[in-house]
C-alpha cells in the first residue's frame, strides 16, 4: 500500500510541471512598444512608420499580444493601417499616449482615416489616459472640402475600445462599418458645436453594438445609425451640443436601407439641435422598425422628438422608407422651442408611422413650454399605455 502511494506521488510530481509549462505558454503576452520601433514621441516627426512596423510584429505573434503606445508621448501620425487577420489569437492595444494628426496640407493623400482598424477578431483597446486629437480645424474652414475621419473600424467582431478620448476630427470621429459584436465604453468626443459633420459615432452595416456611458459634444450627430445595422444599442449618453441621436438619414440616392432594432436607453440631450430623431430621404425605399427610446432627459434640447421623412427635400415621391414600431417612453425636461414633438411624415398612404407613448400626460409633463405636438403623418397610431 505504501508503494502504491508513492507511486501516486511520483506520477502527480511528474505531471504536474508539465501542466504549469502548457498554461504558462497558452497565457503568454508579448509586448511591443512603438518606442522600440522608433517612433520618437515628440510631436512634430512623423511616427507612422514605427506603428506600422509595431503592429506587423503585434499582429504576427501567436498567443497574446500587446501594441503599447506609452504615456507622455505625443506621437504624430499621417495615416496608419492596423490590418488582420492575425496569427495573434487576442490582440491589445494599450494607448496611454497622445496621437496627434498633422495640419490638413500635410496629410496623407486620399480621403484614408488617419486610423484604419479591419478585419480583426477579438481586439480590445484600453485608452486609460489615452487621446487622439485630428487636428480638424485646418479642415472645418474648408466647408466644401471631402475631409477624413479619425478612426474607422472596418469588418472587425468581438471588439472592445474602452476609456479614450478623441477630439477634433476633420469629419466623424468614429466609423463602425460591418462590425459583428463591439463594446464602446467611456469614450470621450469633443469637437467645437460649429464644427462641419463632425459626428461622434457613425454606424453602418452593423449588427449587435453597445456604445456605453460616453460623453459627446460635437457639430453633428452624437450618434448616427444608418442603413444595414441592426441591434444598437446606445446607453447612459451625455449629448451635447450636437444634433442628437439619430436613426439615418436612410434612403439617399434612392437606395434600399434598412435598420431595426435599436435601444437608445438613459441619454441626456443638452442644448442639442435635436434629441431623438429618425430621418428618411423621399425615394429611398426600405423600413426603419423597433426603434425605442426610453429614459431621456431633456435639457434645453430643440426639437425633442422629430420624425422627418422629408430629409432634405420637400417633395415625395414614390418611393419611402418605412418607419414602424417606434417608442417613446420616460421623457423628461425642457425644450428650447415650441415645437416639441414633430411627426413629419407627409400625407402619402404609403407611409405609415407608428408610436406609442406611455401615457398622453406622460407628453405634458415635460415642463415643455407652450408645447405644440405637430403631425402632418396621415396613418399614425398613437397607442396609450
Amino acid at each position: 500500500m505504501q508503494r502504491l502511494i508513492m507511486t501516486c506521488v511520483l506520477i502527480i510530481g511528474f505531471v504536474s510541471p508539465c501542466l504549469c509549462l502548457r498554461s504558462m505558454v497558452g497565457t503568454k503576452n508579448t509586448f511591443y512598444n512603438v518606442m522600440d520601433f522608433g517612433a520618437h514621441g515628440n510631436g512634430k516627426s512623423d511616427d507612422s512608420h514605427a506603428f506600422s512596423s509595431a503592429w506587423q510584429h503585434t499582429c504576427g505573434t501567436q498567443g497574446t499580444s500587446t501594441l503599447v503606445i506609452p504615456p507622455k508621448g505625443v506621437f504624430l501620425v499621417t495615416n496608419i493601417t492596423l490590418k488582420g487577420p492575425c496569427k495573434a489569437r487576442s490582440i491589445h492595444i494599450l494607448l496611454q499616449g497622445k496621437i496627434v494628426a498633422p495640419a490638413k496640407d500635410a496629410w496623407a493623400k486620399g480621403l484614408d482615416p488617419l486610423i484604419l482598424i479591419s478585419n480583426l477578431n477579438g481586439l480590445t483597446i484600453d485608452g486609460s489616459g489615452g487621446q487622439i486629437d485630428g487636428f480638424g480645424s485646418t479642415w472645418w474652414k474648408c466647408r466644401s472640402c471631402l475631409r477624413p475621419r479619425v478612426i474607422s473600424f472596418v469588418s472587425c467582431n468581438d471588439l472592445t475600445v474602452r476609456k479614450l478620448s478623441i477630439s477634433n476630427s476633420p469629419r466623424a470621429h468614429i466609423t463602425i462599418d460591418g462590425c459583428n459584436g463591439a463594446i464602446f465604453s467611456n469614450i470621450n468626443i469633443h469637437a467645437p458645436r460649429n464644427s462641419p459633420n463632425t459626428d461622434g459615432f457613425d454606424i453602418a452595416f452593423s449588427k449587435n453594438i453597445l456604445i456605453e456611458d460616453c460623453t459627446i459634444a460635437t457639430g453633428d450627430d452624437c450618434i448616427a445609425i444608418n442603413g444595414g445595422s441592426s441591434y444598437i444599442n446606445a446607453t447612459g449618453i451625455a449629448c451635447g451640443p450636437g444634433h442628437g441621436i439619430s436613426i439615418g438619414s436612410l434612403g439617399k440616392h434612392n437606395a434600399h436601407e434598412t435598420v431595426e432594432e435599436i435601444y437608445v436607453y438613459n441619454c441626456s440631450f443638452t442644448k442639442t439641435t435635436n434629441g431623438a430623431r429618425i430621418k428618411t430621404v423621399p425615394g429611398g425605399t426600405g423600413y426603419a422598425k423597433r426603434i425605442t427610446f426610453e429614459k431621456i432627459k431633456l435639457i434645453q434640447t430643440r426639437n425633442p422628438i422629430i420624425l422627418d421623412q422629408f430629409y432634405h427635400s420637400v417633395h415625395l415621391t414614390t418611393g419611402v422608407v418605412q418607419v414602424s414600431e417606434v417608442t417613446y417612453r420616460g421623457f423628461q425636461g425642457t425644450s428650447a422651442n415650441d415645437k416639441a414633438i414633430n411627426l413629419d411624415c407627409g400625407p402619402s398612404e404609403e407611409v405609415e408611422a407608428y408610436a406609442l407613448y406611455q401615457s398622453l400626460a406622460w407628453v405634458l409633463n415635460l415642463q415643455l413650454h407652450n408645447v405644440i405636438f405637430k403631425t402632418d403623418c396621415k396613418r399614425i397610431c398613437l397607442k396609450l399605455s
